[in-house]
């Protein structure tokens, strides 16, 4: 299974150190999601970035990044629907709110994986709550239509993980469970490697 670390919106001191750390600790890719960033930012935060890591590196904003650092691919959203010609060669990924939203893309073998959200009560977003039964995502698990290419998201946690595996999904987007201990280095870094653990 693939563990996706998803950054927070907002830049904060230090953030470049615990990305490197995530990485040693066991993520596969990062998403590097700043709604509203500038290309100046982000390129910032990237030059922080250990370059090893750049190919597992997914962009949501200025993709025009991705040629001037050799990053892995681009991420589809409501903020950015559509893939600007010229990025055909990156990894491509997009968000899914619905199973009806899932389908009507996942016949489209251009994605390499979608993420469908929210699984579980969203840790980082206040009443932001599961929009799916454990039943439902069986349902679907069993038909074929949550599969490797789809990756759980939304209040996915150590003790949840072990869920998301059992309901077929290809792996798991982290975010409020990670970063709610960036305070703590040690700790950041033991979350990321419990739900490594329990994929």
């Amino acid at each position: 299974m693939k563990l996706i670390l998803i950054t927070l919106p907002d830049f904060f001191e230090g953030e470049a150190g615990l990305i490197n750390l995530a990485f040693k600790s066991g993520i596969d890719i990062l998403h590097l999601r700043k709604p509203g960033a500038s290309a100046g930012d982000i390129r910032h935060l990237l030059n922080l970035i250990d370059k090893s890591h750049y190919n597992r590196i997914v962009l949501h904003d200025c993709f025009e990044l991705c040629a001037e650092y050799s990053l892995m691919g681009v991420h589809l959203n409501k903020r950015n629907p559509v893939l600007p010609r010229g990025y055909e060669m990156y990894s491509l990924s997009r968000s899914c709110h619905s199973i009806k939203e899932l389908v009507s893309y996942i016949a489209d073998f251009g994605y390499n994986y979608f993420f469908l959200s929210p699984i579980f009560d969203s840790i980082s977003k206040q009443g932001y709550s599961s929009a799916f039964s454990y039943d439902e995502l069986h349902r679907y698990g069993e038909g074929g239509i949550i599969n490797d290419r789809v990756m759980a998201l939304g209040g996915v946690a150590a003790d949840n993980v072990a869920t998301v595996r059992e309901l077929g999904f290809g792996g798991a987007a982290v975010l409020g469970y990670v970063w709610s201990a960036k305070g703590d280095v040690d700790e950041f870094s033991r979350r990321v490697g419990r739900i490594r653990e329990k994929m």
